[in-house]
């Protein structure tokens, strides 16, 4: 008897070690997730593959918002002025966002266009708002442009800037064009004459398309020679 229930009881001991070591159906389900997260890791790493932004169930959504989404949630820069819009870059598209130009009371017309161009400018140049740069916006313009007015023999709608248009970058060539075409600077037809300094390329008639404002950095604005008056 004794023999029996001590047979019975390595039995059982040398059962018990042997499924040990034999991992449950419950745990090897367990353990496989985690296995192939972690391969699909390294091979992503390897492979010098970002993870992705899309929000989704494993984690928190992204803290940078898509412009594409968030330009009715950026609330305009507002102080005293004439409200305006510029366009700024975002997912390497124009975007028209709020801003506001102050223009002294009394005004001639004849100098209120070029006031307001200089005024676009000014903004153009400025750095997007914390809202805006967390929501993906930024300008290429350089700080420091200048416009002026017609010269004689230009057409009465021609602006001036302090650098030739066509020496600006391809985004920041859009950007003024676009902007100065839907604002007061221009004749509203979507269109504004652009040239440089006197003595330097003749004035040009530029134009914001719809694929200029959808691909600013390959779409350059169509233009043709503007005639003189």
């Amino acid at each position: 008897m004794t023999a029996r229930i001590v047979g019975r009881r390595l039995w059982s001991t040398r059962g018990l070690r042997e499924a040990d070591r034999r991992p449950t159906g419950r745990l090897r389900r367990a353990v496989r997730p985690w296995l192939v997260a972690g391969t699909l890791a390294a091979v992503l790493t390897g492979c010098g593959i970002r993870s992705t932004q899309v929000p989704t169930d494993f984690g928190p959504a992204p803290s940078r918002v898509p412009c594409t989404s968030a330009g009715s949630d950026i609330a305009p820069q507002t102080s005293p002025g004439i409200p305006v819009q510029v366009f700024l870059l975002c997912s390497k598209q124009l975007v028209a966002v709020g801003r506001s130009v102050n223009l002294p009371d009394g005004t001639p017309d004849a100098q209120r266009r070029v006031l307001v161009a200089q005024g676009l400018l000014d903004e153009l140049s400025e750095q997007p708002s914390a809202a805006e740069d967390q929501a993906g916006y930024d300008t290429d313009v350089q700080t420091g442009l200048r416009v002026s007015g017609p010269r004689p023999g230009d057409p009465e709608d021609a602006l001036r800037l302090s650098t030739v248009p066509e020496q600006l970058t391809a985004y920041a060539l859009a950007q003024i064009v676009c902007t100065f075409a839907d604002s007061a600077a221009a004749e509203g037809d979507g269109s504004v004459v652009l040239g440089g300094p006197p003595g330097t390329e003749p004035l040009r008639r530029y134009e914001c398309t719809t694929e200029v404002r959808s691909n600013p950095g390959a779409e350059k604005p169509p233009s043709s020679q503007a005639g003189t008056s």
